[in-house]
């Protein structure tokens, strides 16, 4: 194992500790890939970012993130100053100068729901081919369940034959699990203080290195097989969606029968089995894990020969909640046919610039189809929205946004919306009128200032 040992004095203390830096690759410094690199550095290891974006790689290397993450710029040029982290576009060079080997390239769904592994194999495939010492390659990509066997048998297969003899491998390596948790806009913090860190090994060697990898945070490790360890990562997500299509569910029953869905989630997360984490409703979930976890957790358990119907009908709830809310935009309105209608909030979920699976996206497709004219503004989100729409008018700030509106769409909850000058946007608009997608201002008694109000699930037909 090649590993860089230091041992330092603790100051004031006679007894020295040892510190075992490992040397690391990231292969694909995507979100999952550069935060994790950054963090790895950060907590004390040596460690090569790859990726095949040869302009990415150039502006990480200034400590430029191409992604909009709290803290993470931050975080990049500290450890690039420090030469704890550095970037490439070599696969080669980084296998070769490494002991673990992170891959985190992106798996997006098909059609069919299925996850496409194109890019995992390759990248097994270009460190079979590279290696020359013993490897830990570990999955940190969001793959179905028997990848791991996947990419074992892809590295023997393209093992150069200087490196098998009588057909059997003389390198050796192992392969195992490392799912990740991190939430777009705490990432950092989700990586330094986790739950739990989860590892599928197959060999108490592979336990060990990776048990050394975390070692500085402290956490609380689940060791497993690789199977379950690639399960534990879609039931986690497939579950927390399961649990926002239940109240959005209710949310429905609620407005139907005059009940308030707030009050109904308040009383059952006091309920300590239950909790009250993702019992907010709304527009519904997006972004890059939920509705592509739920989808391929789907297709896995098809495959497996179990129709999981009730994932099937939490993404239809999910669905249903963005055509529910338009439906009620269109109820009010009237007349949506050359409305000017503002959108506040366009990223899937505040504090981060993503705008994968957004259900802003859907939204406004649906509006403008109707003749609606849409004017925009997101903290951080506008330029990745350019490139999704081109006839929407971008704003400078919410009130340059309300100036002519029709109606106002609360579309992700930004703490910058909390606390807006409701007077002024009153005055700017030309109906004052807000249909509150994520209940941010569900305690602003907006009607003391004039609005007609409409939130999710609050007792509204």
């Amino acid at each position: 194992m090649r590993v860089q040992v230091l041992i330092k004095e603790e100051q004031g203390h006679k007894t020295t500790r040892r510190e075992i830096v490992l040397n690391i690759a990231i292969i694909g410094a995507g979100y999952v890939g550069l935060v994790t690199g950054v963090c790895l550095a950060d907590i004390g290891h040596k460690v090569t970012c790859v990726d095949v974006d040869k302009q990415k790689v150039l502006k990480l290397k200034k400590g430029i993130v191409p992604i909009y993450e709290i803290g993470l710029e931050d975080l990049l040029k500290k450890n690039i100053k420090n030469k704890r982290i550095t970037f490439t576009t070599s696969i080669k060079e980084a296998t070769k100068s490494s002991t673990v080997i992170f891959i985190a390239v992106g798996t997006p769904s098909k059609k069919n729901g299925d996850a496409d592994l194109t890019y995992v194999e390759n990248v097994a495939r270009q460190i079979a081919l590279n290696m020359d010492s013993y490897k830990l390659i570990v999955e940190k990509s969001t793959v179905p369940a028997e990848t791991g066997k996947r990419v074992a048998r892809t590295i023997s297969l393209n093992l150069p034959k200087k490196h098998k003899k009588d057909g059997k491998e003389k390198l050796d390596f192992d392969v195992a699990s490392n799912p990740e948790f991190l939430r777009e806009g705490s990432a950092i913090e989700d990586f330094m203080n986790p739950d739990r860190v989860v590892i599928g090994v197959e060999s108490k060697r592979a336990e060990e290195i990776l048990r050394e990898v975390y070692k500085p945070l402290d956490p609380h490790m689940v060791v497993t097989d690789i199977n379950s360890a690639e399960i534990i990562k879609h039931a986690s997500n497939s579950f927390l969606a399961t649990k926002i299509s239940f109240i959005n569910a209710i949310s429905q029953i609620c407005i139907h029968i005059g009940a308030d869905v707030l009050k109904v989630a308040e009383g059952m997360g006091y309920d300590k089995r239950i909790g009250k984490k993702f019992l907010n409703a709304g527009i519904g979930f997006g972004g890059s894990c939920f509705p592509k976890d739920v989808d391929a957790f789907i297709r896995l358990s098809e495959k497996s020969g179990y129709d999981f119907s009730l994932l099937k009908e939490v993404r239809n709830v999910n669905e249903n909640q963005k055509a529910s809310f338009v439906k009620l935009i269109e109820d009010k309105l009237w007349i949506v046919k050359n409305k000017v209608i503002g959108v506040l909030g366009l990223a899937f979920k505040p504090d981060t610039d993503d705008m994968r699976n957004a259900p802003s996206i859907d939204i406004i497709e649906a509006l403008q189809a109707e003749g609606a004219k849409i004017k925009a503004y997101d903290p951080v989100s506008m330029d990745n929205s350019k490139n999704i729409f081109k006839n929407i008018v971008y704003c400078e700030d919410p009130y340059a946004l309300a100036k002519g509106c029709d109606c106002l769409l609360v579309l992700t909850e930004w703490d910058e919306f909390k606390d807006l000058n409701f007077k002024r946007l009153k005055t700017a608009m030309r109906q004052p009128i807000i249909f509150d997608g994520r209940n941010l201002y569900h305690n602003k008694d907006l009607e003391s200032y004039g609005f007609e109000y409409f939130g999710v699930g609050r007792g509204v037909l």
